[in-house]
């Protein structure tokens, strides 16, 4: 969007609260980051009372809910532009329609649109850089609304892919992740034996450095994937795996068409092909009714596994899913209680992620200075391990660098520059 606002004439304002249009991309996948959307709503109305000349846009998962979308046309009618996931193609007429009419633009799909090639974008980064593989989710989790926002599985011709990493690496890109709500199905809606496997191996040869991905769903996670992540050089050593629980019963009720036994053969099968992979999740604790004998069985999986990070959260109820209407026997404080607890065992494991890198060296692609320290710099490891080391050569920005690590901390890796 901000390619197609740049075409327009537009260019970026370092100052909301002092721009002529303010696009609101939002998330729904928590009951917070809605919260958050509102909150600034509420800033911007008197900004909007001040400047009526100004567009106000709230676009993405948001307005693809009904109840939100509702609520945006009674209790915001400050807002100009309110469009969905699957109509950022009519950006330009939904602003030339809100300047020319001076009245709300409301355009929400209710289906998925086709997938827009060749739109110009804006990256922050120049070398790394996001791409989308892929758009939507089959999977339908009991508690996840992204199905009902971004719609089902739709994947990029894997062409177009290959041509857009090609064109990054001519660019000088170093790093791509290449992203969908579930990467790991990607190819299957086109109807081809072409897999994801397949992708990686194919954009492995396009001479870009790094290769990672996100994010994946355990059921979907194969063989040739497997296998790629082991042959091809530019494919990362780190997974994120996102197992939500280690309870077979709480697994079936989220309908994640795994069991505990199904994600450990595949733990230990990536193990086995990429000896030092890292591997961080995603868990949910206090879903309704789980017990402590469920909640027990996710430390245990934690503790097995061995994860290098997590991003744990206690569930929150999104309406329009099955589990908002499944009763809850959880107190809240139960929920905070088991929530400590598993941050015990995670924030355990991402030390002793970087613990094991003391004393060796790795390489670290260079982001820019740290906030750690003065004449500090710092990027990522091939292990996806944040490192920072001692040195203000700005000319390393965007290079990959030989650091010895020194210092292991629970968030960062701290090491020497290697001559």
């Amino acid at each position: 969007m901000a390619g197609i606002l740049e075409s327009l004439g537009y260019k970026l304002s370092s100052d909301p609260m002092n721009s002529d249009v303010v696009l609101l991309n939002t998330c729904a996948i928590r009951e917070n980051a809605e919260q958050r959307i509102w909150g600034v709503l509420g800033q911007l109305k008197g900004r909007k009372r001040e400047n009526p000349d100004m567009i106000v846009g709230i676009c993405g998962c948001m307005p693809q809910e009904e109840n939100a979308t509702n609520k945006l046309l009674e209790s915001y009618d400050f807002v100009d532009i309110v469009f969905g996931t699957h109509n950022r193609n009519n950006l330009p007429e939904l602003i030339y329609q809100a300047y020319l009419t001076k009245s709300k633009v409301v355009e929400v799909l209710s289906t998925q649109g086709t997938i827009l090639e060749n739109a110009p974008k804006v990256r922050e980064s120049k070398h790394k850089a996001w791409v989308n593989i892929m758009f939507g989710c089959d999977e339908f989790c009991t508690y996840c609304i992204v199905p009902y926002t971004r719609g089902r599985e739709r994947s990029r011709h894997k062409d177009d892919i290959i041509s857009e990493v090609k064109e990054l690496v001519s660019n000088g890109y170093k790093e791509i992740t290449l992203l969908g709500q579930n990467v790991n199905a990607y190819g299957k809606d086109l109807g081809s034996d072409y897999t994801f496997g397949d992708l990686l191996y194919d954009l492995d040869k396009t001479g870009i450095e790094r290769i990672r991905y996100t994010t994946s769903h355990p059921r979907d996670l194969d063989e040739k994937t497997m296998q790629a992540m082991a042959d091809c050089k530019s494919v990362m050593p780190h997974l994120h795996l996102p197992v939500q629980s280690g309870d077979d019963d709480i697994l079936k009720i989220m309908n994640r068409k795994y069991t505990y036994d199904d994600y450990m053969t595949k733990i230990n099968r990536l193990k086995e092909l990429v000896p030092d992979i890292s591997i961080t999740t995603d868990i949910i604790v206090g879903f309704p009714n789980e017990t402590e004998e469920q909640f027990q069985n996710t430390l245990k999986l934690c503790n097995n596994v061995g994860f290098e990070g997590a991003f744990t959260f206690i569930y929150s109820k999104r309406e329009g899913t099955p589990a908002a209407k499944m009763p809850d026997s959880i107190s809240e404080e139960e929920k905070h209680e088991r929530l400590t607890r598993l941050n015990q065992i995670i924030n355990a494991g991402y030390k002793a992620g970087h613990e094991r890198f003391v004393g060796k060296v790795v390489e670290v692609l260079v982001d820019g200075p740290s906030k750690h320290g003065d004449d500090m710099m710092c990027g990522y490891s091939s292990h996806l391990k944040l490192t920072h080391f001692k040195s203000s050569d700005m000319s390393l920005i965007g290079k990959t660098v030989k650091v010895k690590v020194t210092e292991p901390k629970t968030w960062f890796m701290i090491g020497e520059l290697c001559e």
